[in-house]
């Protein structure tokens, strides 16, 4: 297999199972994948808090996206946001006591719905040899 076909079909993979993932979230909690990734960060982070551009580099996204994704998990109540005082450049994220208890509740539903989607995916003949290599 080329390398191109190899690249190809590891898109294809990551796609599906984003997809799956993203959908599940959303029907549960109300929100993505994108999200969930920032939740995640922001709870394991010291003090529960980032600098939004740290949370740029966890989730992926560029900073006027997770601008607008920090607003709506702000809008939820499951973050807040503040200028350092130190450095007035400096904008955090903090992770509220309902963002953890959300995120503490979405986690475990990830992993089965993961789990799932993995079982799937293993049947798929084109998709499942290459999600085996991956997970070996």
């Amino acid at each position: 297999m080329s390398v191109r076909a190899t690249w190809s079909d590891l898109r294809a993979l990551h796609n599906r199972v984003d997809a799956s993932l993203e959908r599940a979230l959303q029907r549960r909690f109300h929100f993505g994948m994108s999200e969930f990734t920032a939740l995640g960060a922001l709870h394991e982070a010291p003090g529960g808090e980032l600098r939004m551009q740290e949370l740029t580099g966890v989730v992926g996204l560029n900073q006027s996206s997770v601008s607008r994704l920090v607003a709506r998990l702000e809008r939820s109540g499951l973050t807040t946001r503040y200028v350092c005082e130190t450095d007035r450049r400096g904008v955090y994220s903090r992770i509220t006591g309902e963002g953890r208890a959300v995120y503490r509740s979405a986690g475990p539903f990830f992993e089965e719905t993961l789990e799932a989607v993995f079982e799937e995916v293993s049947a798929d003949p084109d998709l499942g040899p290459l999600l085996s290599k991956v997970l070996a």
